[in-house]
């Protein structure tokens, strides 16, 4: 195992517990793998609507899409990486320089890659950045009017949000390797 035999290529065995330290996907097959699934959860969904198994509203569908978007191309895991070029980095333009304290804060594959905390991290950090926009602007232009959201966020509205958001996470560290356990196992000496 793992070694040349007459000239062919050498072949290496993964134990399915070692994923998590074998090669990962690039962000273009993350991207492909959470529009795969979304496009399979979303027939699903119609379905099971159509069947009358489940009941969902438009709004709810169209805030697990954004989320899940959201989550697949602007606040991926790999974020933690932001100090390099990689896909959702640059998803956000010349604003993509604002991620790249969140990857100088956390290591790749650590907290950020972890199944709640990870996610989390990223909003938080996101809502830190927009407060400090918003602060700044008041104070540089105390009367400017700010946009609002076009609804009230409440728990009815975010959910579905947060569900298409976490959903998207958790796919990609599935593909990754990352188990649900991941930073939250004692490490025994």
């Amino acid at each position: 195992m793992g070694s040349h035999s007459r000239g062919g290529p050498a072949v290496r065995a993964i134990h399915p517990t070692r994923l998590y330290n074998a090669g990962v996907p690039s962000g273009n097959t993350h991207n492909l793998i959470n529009l795969s699934t979304f496009a399979v959860l979303g027939s699903a969904a119609l379905y099971l609507q159509r069947a009358g198994s489940v009941d969902f509203s438009r709004g709810d569908a169209l805030g697990f899409t954004v989320g899940f978007f959201v989550g697949t191309f602007l606040l991926s895991p790999d974020l933690d990486l932001a100090e390099q070029n990689v896909n959702s980095k640059r998803a956000w333009g010349f604003l993509g320089v604002l991620w790249v304290p969140y990857g100088m804060m956390f290591s790749h594959r650590g907290w950020s890659h972890s199944w709640l905390v990870g996610p989390l991290t990223r909003l938080v950090y996101l809502a830190l950045i927009v407060g400090l926009v918003v602060g700044l602007v008041r104070l540089v232009l105390p009367g400017a009017a700010l946009p609002s959201l076009p609804v009230r966020l409440d728990w009815p509205v975010a959910l579905p949000l947060l569900a298409g958001y976490y959903v998207s996470q958790w796919l990609h560290l599935i593909a990754d390797g990352v188990r649900p356990d991941h930073k939250m196992r004692f490490r025994r000496r």
